[in-house]
């Protein structure tokens, strides 16, 4: 009797890549956080090395990404923590024990400045950090057609990490843009950047341009 190994019986899975061509209507720049609350004078002088690093090289990239992802039809979506009631009772447990409160249509829940929404583009609140847990991503996702997402925004080993991970297990084609989200400190982003290995493809912010034919 002939030995059927796992090989054998899923033949397709020889054929899988996460190396796959750009198609603009199948892509989404997901910019995960990118808001007042996370990056604002006091966090500037608690934080040197975050501002320091989304002034010279996150917030450039990030412009730079969403340029490239308009001029090629490609969707752009946004998270913003935020509470989606005025008392906040709807907020994950593990905001309450970590006392994250970003008020409802708060300046702190708006996207930078420096990034601000095109007037089409979905802006997501949530409540836990993982954009998959607390809003119907998922479903906007599947309904627009994407199967790809690629991963920005703050803070790298906090929310991103979680939306790299579940969209990952959730049947998408994660992409990290390494240097268009940061944390607090080298290490930390170095770190989850690393950790990422077994979960999306990974990319600077020049590869992703010149993937997305704007390089």
């Amino acid at each position: 009797m002939t030995q059927t190994t796992l090989a054998d019986q899923r033949p397709d899975d020889a054929v899988l890549t996460r190396d796959n061509p750009f198609n603009s209507e199948r892509t989404c720049l997901l910019l995960v956080d990118t808001q007042n609350y996370v990056w604002n004078p006091e966090i500037a002088r608690r934080e040197p090395y975050f501002d320091k690093q989304l002034r010279e090289t996150v917030l450039p990239n990030l412009r730079r990404l969403i340029d490239a992802c308009r001029a090629t039809n490609t969707e752009v979506m946004y998270t913003v923590m935020e509470n989606l009631t005025e008392d906040g009772r709807d907020r994950s447990l593990d905001y309450k024990l970590s006392k994250f409160w970003i008020g409802k249509n708060s300046w702190e829940a708006k996207v930078l400045d420096q990034l601000k929404p095109g007037h089409d583009d979905i802006v997501l609140s949530k409540t836990s950090s993982g954009v998959f847990n607390s809003t119907n991503i998922e479903y906007l996702l599947r309904n627009i057609g994407v199967d790809t997402l690629l991963i920005t925004g703050f803070l790298t080993d906090q929310c991103v990490d979680h939306a790299v991970r579940d969209a990952a297990d959730r049947g998408f084609y994660p992409v990290c843009v390494t240097d268009a989200c940061a944390t607090h400190s080298p290490e930390r982003h170095d770190n989850a950047i690393q950790l990422f290995k077994g979960y999306c493809r990974r990319m600077t912010t020049a590869a992703a341009l010149g993937w997305l034919g704007k390089g």
